[in-house]
């Protein structure tokens, strides 16, 4: 999966060990995915390497969404790792960060699709979403 993102127009920021990118059915507005680019359990199995790139990589993703309206962005960011015992294999760590924040001066209300069957229904195209976010992390530093 992480291949295929990589070579695609939706990546946001890519560095030596880590990849963000909006995926093909982002449910929010704001929707950024963060993966380590080999496969990691948890925080406790990266390199000193990858933890050191962490920081700056994400604070700079933060700053970047910070700079799409004028006023601060509200945002989520959710690390998912690997369950404790089994499976530790087949689950690769990864953060999703999002925003209900859809304008300067909008946010996203769940239509009824999306809040009782889990359709959701996309105000804008990832690859747009992927534009936007990338103009404003390049305008931004760590």
């Amino acid at each position: 999966m992480l291949a295929t993102e990589q070579a695609g127009e939706r990546v946001v920021l890519r560095g030596e060990h880590w990849t963000a990118f909006v995926p093909f059915a982002a449910r929010w507005p704001v929707e950024v995915h963060v993966l380590p680019h080999r496969h990691v359990a948890d925080f406790a199995g990266l390199t000193a390497a990858e933890r050191d790139e962490l920081a700056p990589f994400f604070l700079r993703l933060l700053r970047g969404v910070d700079a799409l309206y004028d006023s601060p962005t509200p945002y989520i960011a959710a690390w998912h790792q690997a369950p404790v015992a089994t499976g530790r294999d087949t689950v690769r760590m990864r953060l999703e960060l999002t925003s209900p924040r859809r304008a300067a001066d909008k946010l996203k209300y769940l239509a009824g699709s999306e809040a009782a069957m889990g359709a959701w229904i996309g105000d804008i195209t990832p690859e747009t979403a992927a534009a936007r976010l990338r103009e404003a992390v390049e305008g931004v530093s760590a």
